[in-house]
């Protein structure tokens, strides 16, 4: 039953009146209620035909407004020790804080971290499909889906829905066959390959941090650092970011949660007048 929800096929009336239609009718409502799972990775669109100008006539018509502002921050970096991921945990719809314990971190598989920014239902969805994609590679041909080719996975799925209303910003981290990889993927269809990313509403002032400390010789413990004190500042001055600051690093055999600690935590220890406190106690 919940499959045929999800396909819509419960609404059509041959399911509720049998008997009352000619097998072509039937055949036809069939073709109808079930034409989005004519490609596995529409399984998630709505259930008519030529869904990207139907979603469009549908909001047109509604008066319920679909677009919210999105926040987050998220920072990713690669340096000599392998990789970083930093987010916060506040999820918003418009001005409405919904919770401050989202997990903005999953994993995709054992050597692939994804975070999320935007939409977490579709961010969430995807990443469950990639997962499913990553363990059939590794299935079928007996050794890891290299991350770029996860990432562009991603960039098709954009593709099938751009203009539907899909919202996604991710980075996608974890160690290929060729070494260390760090790639941004959106729902617009761009994918970048690059050292430092920041990603979401509080991007800009995570950014400013970054460019001025960032280097590829850093410690473990300055990386730490770094990556804290930029998702930090950019709470301080994101209304749309905040909550706990979750701290992942990915090497070549694994990756593990360093620390999670709450934005007052770290305002004490990076705010003007933690700065002084150490010195002083230095």
């Amino acid at each position: 039953m919940a499959l045929e929800s999800i396909c819509g096929m419960d609404k059509v009336p041959f399911m509720r009146s049998f008997g009352s239609h000619t097998s072509k009718q039937t055949i036809e409502e069939i073709r109808l209620a079930s034409s989005n799972m004519d490609n596995p990775l529409t399984i998630m669109a709505p259930p008519f035909e030529n869904p990207r100008e139907s979603v469009n006539k549908l909001s047109a018509q509604s008066e319920v407004q679909m677009d919210c502002d999105h926040g987050t921050t998220t920072v990713g970096f690669v340096y000599q020790g392998g990789i970083i991921l930093c987010v916060d945990s506040r999820t918003t719809s418009g001005k409405f804080i919904g919770s401050q314990s989202l997990q903005k971190v999953v994993q995709v598989i054992q050597y692939m971290l994804g975070t999320m920014a935007g939409g977490a239902a579709d961010c969430t969805y995807w990443d469950r499909a990639l997962t499913r994609e990553c363990r059939l590679h590794e299935l079928r041909y007996k050794e890891r889906l290299p991350v770029r080719s996860a990432a562009r996975f991603i960039c098709n799925v954009a593709a099938e829905y751009k203009g539907m209303g899909l919202c996604m910003g991710m980075m996608l981290a974890g160690w290929s066959p060729e070494g260390s990889s760090l790639v941004y993927v959106d729902s617009d269809g761009l994918r970048l390959h690059g050292k430092v990313f920041a990603v979401g509403s509080g991007a800009s002032n995570a950014l400013g941090i970054l460019d001025t400390d960032y280097r590829l010789d850093l410690s473990d413990n300055e990386a730490y650092d770094l990556a804290f004190r930029a998702v930090y500042h950019a709470t301080m001055r994101d209304i749309f970011s905040g909550g706990l600051v979750r701290l992942y690093h990915i090497d070549q055999d694994n990756w593990r949660n360093v620390a999670n600690k709450d934005c007052q935590e770290l305002h004490g220890k990076y705010s003007g007048g933690g700065k002084n406190q150490q010195a002083s106690e230095d």
